[in-house]
């Protein structure tokens, strides 16, 4: 394996994260254009963006995995006409997109609505992710995506640490990309990455909610030490946080989600209550309050929901003694950070807040 330079240990800079002056503290993650769970039609894709962008984000996620490249199309398509200096992408490597004649009359088998006409491929060498990423610029229509991740590497971790991150470090080496990191669901793969590479940034997704904080034990404070911006998707765990009534039958992790859990949220939300505070609004303003993150990605449907969600990011955060009752409840840990601004102070949840 090549040896790459250690990053320097330094406190991160939410706010400018290298590589990626122009970031927005909230983000549109851009699966739902790619008919996530549920189609939709380009013109309601457009105006979600369109919403996304008067509510001031300037940040898109998407991946060639979100509706076979679907997502990508609907972005680029709506971006266009923006002056590209304006705005962050990014894109993701690690699944090519293979056509399958034989399929294309059935529905897609990851969740997303679409027609199977290709499948995906795991490929995680030097020129898959070459490959990709070509791929993916004549989707988008874009000259240049800012910052690249390599997506789910959790179940190929030797070949993403070994072919797909120095190709994709020598891409930023050679001005292609900008910045470069990696996206999963499982902290623990984030966590290599973070002590073995140079990335600029990683993507962890549902492991740092208002639901659950397991990348508090080790990821987000080794980025924080190391300067590495940390991207927080997944903020409403798939949805069950996403409502203020969570009930069975909404998604946690993509699956539906187990009873114990959907207790956890009702219990939340039942505090969240008391309070006055909508339990999204409480998700978003937990979810951005660590300060090694550098934005929150949320997911969005529809102009409706962009305009709630990110309406809900930029308002001003819950009182204090929410976060204090939540963690004498034991629905928070108390080491967590809460929203700076909160009554009380910012900090860990245990400390002044109440």
């Amino acid at each position: 394996m090549t040896t790459f330079p250690s990053r320097r240990e330094s406190p991160a800079s939410p706010q400018a994260p290298r590589g990626l002056a122009g970031l927005s503290r909230a983000g549109l993650g851009c699966a739902q254009l790619g008919n996530l769970y549920t189609a939709i039609d380009d013109a309601t894709a457009e105006a979600t963006v369109a919403a996304a962008w008067d509510a001031g984000v300037r940040y898109f996620d998407t991946a060639p995995h979100y509706g076979l490249g679907l997502s990508e199309r609907r972005l680029g398509a709506a971006l266009r006409g923006r002056p590209r200096d304006t705005f962050v992408v990014s894109t993701k490597v690690g699944r090519l997109l293979e056509p399958s004649p034989a399929t294309a009359a059935s529905l897609d088998s990851a969740g997303f609505v679409v027609p199977a006409t290709h499948r995906r491929v795991w490929d995680f060498s030097a020129e898959g992710v070459l490959r990709s990423l070509t791929e993916s610029l004549d989707r988008l229509g874009l000259n240049r995506v800012d910052l690249v991740l390599i997506h789910d590497p959790e179940d190929h971790a030797k070949e993403a640490l070994e072919s797909a991150y120095p190709a994709l470090h020598a891409l930023r080496d050679e001005g292609v990309v900008r910045a470069i990191g990696v996206g999963s669901i499982r902290a623990e793969i984030l966590d290599q990455f973070a002590a073995e590479t140079d990335v600029d940034a990683v993507l962890v997704a549902g492991r740092y909610t208002l639901l659950e904080q397991p990348a508090l034990d080790s990821l987000l404070p080794a980025c924080e030490r190391r300067g590495i911006s940390v991207l927080n998707a997944g903020v409403f765990n798939s949805g069950l946080l996403a409502v203020d009534r969570p009930h069975a039958g909404l998604p946690y992790d993509y699956v539906d989600a187990p009873s114990a859990v959907v207790a956890k949220a009702q219990a939340i939300a039942e505090v969240c209550a008391r309070h006055g505070v909508s339990l999204p609004g409480a998700a978003l303003a937990f979810a951005a309050a660590h300060p090694a993150i550098a934005s929150i990605i949320v997911g969005t449907q529809t102009p409706e929901q962009a305009r709630r969600n990110f309406g809900l990011a930029a308002a001003p955060p819950p009182p204090g003694d929410l976060w204090a009752e939540l963690v004498a409840k034991g629905l928070l840990r108390e080491d967590a950070p809460v929203p700076s601004g909160a009554a009380g102070g910012s900090g860990p949840a245990a400390g002044g807040t109440s």
